[in-house]
């Protein structure tokens, strides 16, 4: 089937250029939409937070709704011998909405065994099933929807999972180091939640509330992925080997917007990892280096709600930009990642949304970005909005993994 195409014109072509950032304006996160100065923390909280969060929900990625009343969770199998023993393996159905139309994501996790209480999470979403972060053997394989291995994402393909793609993602989710460090892994497949292309939002969850007419800030399959590890952290807080206060949100590229649009729409994440998220993640839009605005509305109409089309070529007119989207996950603990060779995604803009969402976190009494110049390569900054960049192209890789770890010692282990 082919992608939905957004009538209008070609999107004018990616910029890779310094040179040519057209000059800009960034909204100031501490200053009301009606030009009042934020002072305080409780104006912040009452006031300015609620404000950005809905121009983000009307403009950006769309209305969500609230958690449903029909959810229900189904063990599916669980073995205390998994990787070699380290961990116990569990498997779990999150079943989300009436029965004869209910959405099925399987949750599969590894817990450290022998942890002297309920352990802190990474909680992520992968890009092929569940079977793909490792190559054990038991791992339930997704029957739901991926995307065609061909890198086209003009087409997309009815294609379903093979045994072949047991463990292909397992560089990305080095499960034995997660669990050596302390850490419980939880992951889910996104296409379980939401299947990644445009068909009018009649699959995945947006089918369960199908009444009336669609509006033009209506949620995008962005927020529905990210309402998704909502209702994952639903069951969570039910597991008694996982301490619920503590759970980091994960995700790398378009699933690394996603956790940064779960983070702020969901207080119980508390701590968020993005991993190359650029455009509509944590690069600033107004500076329209690589990926635009209208290249990503072009490429994935239903990603976004309607109304961030009306930004296509036109930043500058946007309300908001991603360091605000950053503050809105303020006082808790955020870190981004860029890599060197992935321009595309705009590390410089991604290092500039965090410098800018700091004010904020000040506010609040912690020491946002403790950086005010971009880090060389391999030098990570190491504070409430922690970043690092390192050589290479678009990926996670064990030195992410590594920063990650580290940060989530700094802030989520308890006292040692």
């Amino acid at each position: 089937m082919m992608a939905n195409a957004i009538d209008a014109a070609e999107p004018e072509p990616a910029n890779y250029d310094e040179a040519k950032v057209p000059a800009y304006t960034l909204p100031d996160p501490l200053v009301m939409a009606d030009g009042r100065p934020v002072t305080n923390a409780a104006m912040w909280h009452d006031e300015r937070r609620s404000e950005l969060l809905q121009f983000f929900r009307t403009q950006v990625y769309g209305k969500s709704p609230p958690k449903p009343a029909k959810l229900r969770f189904e063990p599916i199998e669980s073995d205390s011998h998994a990787l070699g023993g380290l961990a116990t393996r569990k498997q779990v159905a999150v079943v989300i909405g009436p029965a004869e139309r209910a959405v099925r994501v399987n949750v599969l996790m590894y817990v450290p065994n022998n942890a002297p209480g309920p352990v802190p999470v990474f909680l992520g979403l992968n890009f092929g099933g569940n079977q793909t972060i490792h190559a054990d053997p038991a791992i339930v394989m997704t029957t739901a929807w991926v995307r065609s291995t061909k890198k086209d994402d003009a087409t997309v393909v009815d294609h379903r999972a093979t045994e072949a793609s047991r463990g292909s993602a397992a560089s990305r989710w080095p499960a034995e180091l997660i669990v050596r460090r302390g850490y419980a892994l939880a992951m889910a497949y996104y296409g379980e939640i939401d299947p990644d292309f445009d068909d009018g939002f009649t699959n995945g969850v947006h089918a369960l509330y199908p009444d009336g007419p669609r509006g033009d800030d209506a949620w995008g399959s962005i927020a529905a992925w990210a309402w998704g590890l909502s209702r994952i952290a639903d069951y969570l807080e039910t597991d008694r080997d996982i301490d619920s206060r503590r759970i980091a949100v994960i995700g790398h590229s378009r699933l690394g917007k996603t956790s940064l649009w779960a983070g702020a729409t969901d207080p119980r994440f508390a701590l968020v990892v993005s991993n190359d998220s650029g455009c509509g993640g944590a690069a600033l839009s107004k500076r329209r280096f690589g990926e635009s605005v209208a290249i990503i509305n072009k490429s994935f109409p239903h990603w976004f709600c309607k109304n961030f089309r009306q930004y296509d070529d036109h930043e500058e007119r946007l309300p908001v930009d991603q360091h605000e989207l950053i503050a809105l996950i303020a006082p808790r603990p955020v870190h981004v990642a860029s890599a060197e060779e992935d321009r595309w995604a705009d590390p410089r803009g991604e290092f500039l949304a965090c410098k800018f969402a700091s004010p904020v976190y000040r506010l609040l009494e912690t020491d946002g970005l403790a950086a005010e110049e971009m880090p060389s390569l391999l030098q990570p900054v190491v504070s409430t909005v922690g970043y690092h960049i390192r050589p290479g192209k678009h990926d996670v890789t064990d030195y992410d993994w590594q920063q990650y770890l580290t940060f989530a010692d700094e802030h989520l282990k308890e006292s040692r």
